[in-house]
């Protein structure tokens, strides 16, 4: 039975949600088609306008917001929430003087986990200065071991995990904990937000920050637009936490498995960009790119914990073979796959009585995004490999390749236009994914698997 959204919530449509015909709506996450029915729409109706009043309509926006075709939006707190901020630090002590000038802004209690600071009496000062609880870690066991050890200190039914290089503004807590009301959210995130200087790699990284994940609200979900969320900054349900972070992931990827685990486990995990977490970025490069490669060096474990949830790239039939065909210098071969691929689906949706007026466009993003994938996937994995081609055969083969190298990069470029010109964020890009590739590949070889590296061939859902 469906555990309904409860009374006084609202929803806000996604950005993905089209309406087909009076009682069809499509969009979400995977993208979707809903069918409602007389009784349905009416609810609908309801819900558009006005919060979740009857068990019909919590229902109904359940469905919608777990799809991710509709985001929940929650009531205010009547009452403060019953919360612990949790900050683990490993020395960084200008930065953690600064995140904690505005965590003691808010008026929940704090608890300073010392991961084995070589400047221990310093932590110490900074801890009596602001008025926190401080728990002290004789041994370095990460950031997963020191949250572990910050959520053993607490008894809240709510921990507020905020890393020590992150400045969250005032009244962060009470908005995203506004969303605990719902009684199957185990964790919220905020938006995070890169904070860095003007150097090059600074002005490339707040382009880029992985950590941020977009100004949409989302459900997260692997294989979802949104398939993980930053332990950086959170909220979680006590309940919800289960056996807690994994030491074991003390390098990089203990977010990920904590919340896919989170997830599996049937509670959900919500992404409100409305609160910004501003998050201190690397201003070098050597930060910015020893950053990647420990981020890719998890990538190994994780695919080994969660099979499928974190494909390198993923691949369909026909704008594969579109692709493939053009990247070769057989126009004709690519336009007749590209035919193939509209006719196909379109007939498909023909079958499901869908309109199929947006077929063409659909099928021409597809192919774009096939190709911007497998440009990712090859400067991240085989870029010297590319370079050999480029330098060794004519001009037909070298264009194919740049388009593979530079494709990507110029697309983000002309998509953002950061503070930066197309020149440095090219090379700054071919960088990033250099260092994050080889970070997988060195995962790979600790764990004995070429998991990570395996595209996923995926299908075009037919509803």
């Amino acid at each position: 039975m469906t555990t309904p959204l409860p009374a006084g919530f609202r929803i806000a449509l996604d950005h993905s949600a089209r309406r087909i015909d009076a009682h069809r709506w499509a969009g979400g996450s995977p993208a979707r088609v809903f069918r409602l029915t007389p009784a349905g729409l009416t609810v609908w109706a309801a819900l558009r306008t006005g919060p979740v009043r009857s068990q019909a309509a919590g229902v109904l926006a359940r469905k919608l917001t777990d799809a991710g075709v509709a985001h929940p939006e929650p009531p205010p707190l009547t009452a403060a929430p019953d919360v612990t901020v949790v900050i683990p630090v490993h020395d960084r002590l200008d930065k953690l003087a600064r995140c904690l000038a505005e965590v003691t802004g808010d008026r929940y209690p704090v608890v300073l986990v010392d991961d084995a600071s070589r400047n221990g009496p310093a932590v110490a000062e900074l801890a009596e200065r602001f008025g926190v609880r401080l728990v002290v870690r004789q041994e370095n066991g990460g950031p997963p071991a020191a949250r572990n050890t910050g959520l053993a200190a607490t008894d809240t039914e709510l921990v507020a995990f905020v890393d020590s290089d992150c400045v969250p503004p005032n009244g962060w807590i009470d908005t995203l904990a506004a969303h605990f009301a719902d009684p199957l959210v185990g964790a919220v995130a905020p938006r995070v937000v890169p904070a860095a200087g003007t150097t090059w790699a600074g002005r490339y990284t707040r382009a880029t920050c992985c950590l941020d994940l977009g100004d949409t609200p989302a459900s997260v979900a692997p294989n979802t637009r949104v398939a993980w969320v930053p332990t950086t900054a959170m909220i979680v349900r006590r309940e919800a936490v289960a056996d807690g972070f994994d030491p074991a992931l003390s390098v990089a990827g203990e977010d990920v498995d904590f919340v896919w685990r989170m997830q599996k486990a049937g509670w959900r995990v919500r992404y409100d960009p409305t609160v910004r977490v501003r998050h201190l970025e690397p201003e070098t490069w050597v930060g910015l790119l020893t950053r990647r490669y420990r981020y890719g060096t998890s990538a190994a474990p994780l695919t080994l914990r969660h099979p499928g949830s974190l494909p390198p790239l993923v691949l369909h039939g026909w704008p594969t073979l579109t692709v493939a065909a053009a990247l070769a210098g057989r126009p004709r071969l690519a336009a007749a796959a590209y035919a193939c691929s509209v006719l196909s689906t379109a007939r498909a949706l023909r079958r499901g009585g869908q309109p199929v007026d947006t077929v063409p466009r659909a099928m021409t993003d597809a192919a774009v995004k096939t190709w911007l994938g497998i440009g990712r996937y090859s400067t991240q994995f085989a870029l010297p490999l590319l370079a050999a081609q480029a330098l060794r055969h004519g001009w037909r083969r070298r264009t194919a390749v740049a388009t593979l190298a530079l494709g990507p990069a110029l697309t983000e470029w002309a998509r953002r236009r950061p503070a930066i010109d197309p020149a440095r964020y090219v090379a700054g890009h071919l960088a990033d994914d250099l260092a994050y590739g080889s970070g997988v590949l060195a995962g790979c070889v600790t764990h004995r698997t070429t998991l990570p590296l395996r595209p996923a061939i995926g299908r075009h859902r037919k509803e």
